[in-house]
């Protein structure tokens, strides 16, 4: 690849514009800095923010088949070999305000041995954290280990909201042994979460693997075998997605049965209820006709031995149903 220079490199609006000072430090990208092998630059940009836009789009440092790339829809993980470089496009969890971690953020990377463009809309934190460690001289020396402590990074946090969601299956199993019911659409959120999550990390495994594998020239075997075990490490977090996946199904399933059971229990309480009252409903409605000839309707106690005899065949039937162990 040609030389490229800092004057080529400067944009306005960048998010970070930095250049790696090969001792796990960094710089600001000077007009004068020339980006190589030991020291290469970075540029983080917002793809929404107009300088950065322009300069995607007419830059002379990035290949014609990637500018549409870095700047386009959001799509599933994937890494395409372009000319020198490398186009790799990535998944976070979203850990920014008033978001849901599955709402997961896009980061798409094109890498050189002397240059680092990547591109996102919403803040990564992963990066954020890696910002911090090369500001204080402990990050990456080269854009081998770069991409693998990115790759590292992301895997963290996806790890961590796998064990997040872990948990919570857990809570609602054990609320479910004291019969208590999720929230309404606790359940259903969860497993949606599982299933985001399964759908796009389980092809940035592949991602991670296939980098593991490829003699890429800015790669050495470290760096290899480093991206290896990440991709073995988010591979046991797929694992642990698809259990807890079928573990909502049981959940679910469990769910629904002790609905139904509550409310089979009180159906079945309304009708020994109704079978109750049953006897006194047809004797008040029998004594209740407005006609001659009701038996004690001119004595002054005939209400009150009728109200005594309807308690009394209430306690009968009742008596009756206990016996026949219906309640």
């Amino acid at each position: 690849m040609e030389v490229i220079k800092g004057k080529e490199l400067q944009v306005a609006d960048a998010v970070y514009a930095l250049q790696m000072n090969g001792e796990g430090g960094v710089n600001a990208i000077s007009p004068q800095c020339v980006a190589s092998d030991e020291k290469p630059c970075w540029l983080h940009l917002d793809y929404t923010r107009p300088e950065s836009e322009r300069w995607i789009s007419n830059t002379p440092v990035l290949p014609d088949t990637v500018r549409e790339a870095l700047a386009g829809d959001s799509v599933r993980p994937k890494v395409v070999r372009v000319g020198e470089g490398t186009l790799i496009t990535l998944r976070s969890i979203n850990l920014n305000a008033d978001s849901r971690p599955d709402q997961l953020v896009t980061v798409r990377v094109y890498l050189t041995d002397k240059i680092i463009v990547s591109t996102r809309h919403r803040k990564v934190s992963s990066m954020e954290e890696m910002i911090s460690d090369m500001q204080s001289g402990s990050g990456p020396k080269n854009t081998g280990r770069w991409l693998v402590e990115t790759c590292d990074a992301l895997t963290d946090h996806t790890s961590d909201f796998i064990e997040d969601l872990h948990d919570k299956i857990i809570d609602i199993e054990d609320d479910l042994m004291e019969q208590q019911v999720p929230e309404r659409g606790q359940m259903a959120l969860l497993r949606k979460q599982l299933i985001v999550l399964r759908r796009y990390m389980a092809p940035q495994r592949d991602v991670f693997s296939r980098l593991a594998s490829e003699r890429l020239p800015w790669m050495n075997d470290d760096d290899r075998r480093l991206m290896q075990e990440i991709s073995d490490r988010l591979g046991r977090g797929l694992d642990d997605l698809d259990g807890s996946i079928a573990r909502t199904a049981v959940l679910s399933d469990e769910i629904s049965s002790l609905m139904a059971d509550s409310l089979n229990r009180r159906t079945y309480t309304m009708s020994m209820l109704a079978m109750i009252f049953l006897p006194t409903t047809f004797l008040t409605g029998l004594f209740g006709v407005n006609l001659g000839g009701i038996p004690g309707n001119t004595s002054p106690l005939g209400f009150g031995v009728f109200c005594g005899f309807l308690m009394l065949l209430g306690v009968v039937v009742a008596w009756w149903l206990k016996k026949s162990r219906w309640l």
